[in-house]
């Protein structure tokens, strides 16, 4: 249930996100180090300091994210430690979104199992900010952070009515789609990346029209598309109108971004387009499919392009290539928090200040795709240079960074993440792996909606 003083929260956090464009006028260079950036970048902001850092007290850092935020990669883990010897990093990931963030909301409400620093999800950030900001360290009070380092909107995301900023932006999410070149080619159809974008220009009824095209010669074993969950994210995430208004109550029931989704889902699904999987999925079949070519396309945010990396691996290199999304639109992005009463709770900020900077974040960009929230970061040559090799060389700091540009968030609400789990994971899941009617498919989903968040 929502309190009254929840509801005020999430109802000013929501209302400035939803007001407010992307801002795009970025303006800085990448340096190696930390120290190499103005006291005006968070960067510079006593996370590379030697404040507590050479106390000679071994001091652990435990930090909790889901998916792949790329630090380890990028080896950004290593260089900390390194700046800092007396620091041990310990990364606890999870593949699973929707399971961390349940685990988390536990962990908090006990006060025990929770690491020093705790990633947040921006479908769960509203409801962090309305009924767990008493959880959380105000980031904006921490030395060198100032709101104005981030696009306008990703600040205004994680911040209470009170003014309480209780996560620091990692990345945004926006969107496009990544194919593979050979199934196209074996189908019949375009491979170069400005033509493919062609192909689906029209809108998300043009994207499965291509599929139905590709599905009538494909390679033997191919579905056009990975999941019927990763279309419907897809295609709600480009709606003005999601799951909530800007109030912060639910209005997924009659939502009309949120129909067109699950419509264009239902019939990726009947239409055979699909493969049946489930992104994400504990038991790997997912993350298998990139390697066996099971499918020719996925949704693709900018952070999907580190995952497809990882989970294709040297099998998939130069085999996907990148080309603009049927609509415009924006797909996940987190924050990074902490927790109040961590032993090590200064220098968790610390970390949590650098890993967010500008510098890092055009270093996990340019190695492994998530592209930055902070306002130093989307118009820099380091990001807007930036290829990946894996894709064809293709331009991914011009291509994403140009959607970001054209993307204005929706409202966000506290159930959110909730609800987007429980139509991909249960409803549409049910109709694909069940063959269950999709009006009874639907039912259920508004039952479950109802059982798990009393709306």
């Amino acid at each position: 249930m929502r309190t009254t003083s929840s509801s005020r929260g999430t109802r000013a956090a929501i209302a400035a996100a939803a007001g407010l464009a992307i801002c795009a006028a970025l303006v800085t260079g990448c340096s190696s180090s930390s120290s190499d950036k103005s006291t005006s970048d968070n960067a510079s902001s006593g996370a590379s300091s030697s404040s507590g850092g050479d106390s000679g007290e071994k001091i652990t850092l435990r930090i909790g994210t889901f998916g792949q935020f790329g630090y380890d990669e990028a080896g950004l883990y290593k260089q900390y430690e390194a700046e800092h010897p007396n620091i041990k990093i310990v990364p606890e990931n999870v593949t699973d979104s929707g399971k961390y963030w349940d685990a988390l909301k536990l962990h908090l409400a006990s006060g025990s199992g929770v690491d020093d620093i705790q990633a947040i999800e921006v479908g769960n950030i509203a409801e962090a900010t309305s009924k767990l900001y008493d959880k959380f360290v105000d980031l904006s009070k921490a030395p060198g952070v100032q709101a104005s380092n981030w696009v306008s909107y990703k600040w205004a995301q994680a911040t209470t009515t009170g003014g309480q900023t209780i996560g620091l932006g990692t990345d945004v999410g926006p969107m496009a789609i990544c194919y593979r070149t050979d199934l196209f080619k074996a189908a019949g159809l375009p491979t170069d990346r400005d033509e493919v974008g062609k192909l689906w220009a029209g809108g998300w009824d043009d994207y499965l029209k291509v599929g139905e095209k590709f599905q009538k010669n494909a390679p033997a074993g191919s579905h056009f598309v990975d999941s019927a969950g990763g279309i419907f994210n897809a295609v709600v995430s480009s709606q003005p109108e999601q799951y909530s208004n800007a109030q912060g109550e639910l209005v997924y029931d009659k939502s009309a971004g949120v129909k067109l989704a699950w419509d264009t889902a239902v019939k990726a699904i009947q239409d055979g387009l699909s493969t049946g999987y489930q992104q994400f999925d504990d038991g790997g079949n997912w993350a298998g499919g990139f390697k066996t070519g099971k499918f020719a396309t996925v949704s693709c945010p900018s952070w999907m392009t580190g995952t497809i990396q990882t989970n294709a691996g040297d099998t998939g290199k130069g085999k996907w290539d990148i080309a603009a999304a049927p609509v415009a639109a924006n797909w996940g992005g987190s924050f990074l928090g902490v927790p109040k009463g961590g032993k090590h709770e200064e220098e968790a900020i610390k970390l949590a200040v650098w890993l967010t900077s500008a510098t890092q974040q055009e270093k996990i960009f340019t190695q492994f795709g998530n592209i930055p929230s902070t306002v130093a970061g989307l118009d820099s040559p380091a990001v807007q240079d930036a290829k990946l090799a894996y894709f064809n060389d293709a331009p991914t700091g011009k291509i994403y960074g140009q959607i970001a540009k054209d993307t204005v968030p929706a409202p966000i609400g506290p159930w959110d993440g909730q609800v987007k789990d429980i139509i991909t994971k249960n409803g549409l899941l049910d109709i694909e792996q069940h063959h269950v009617d999709p009006k009874k498919s639907w039912d259920n989903v508004l039952k479950l909606v109802k059982d798990k968040t009393d709306n």
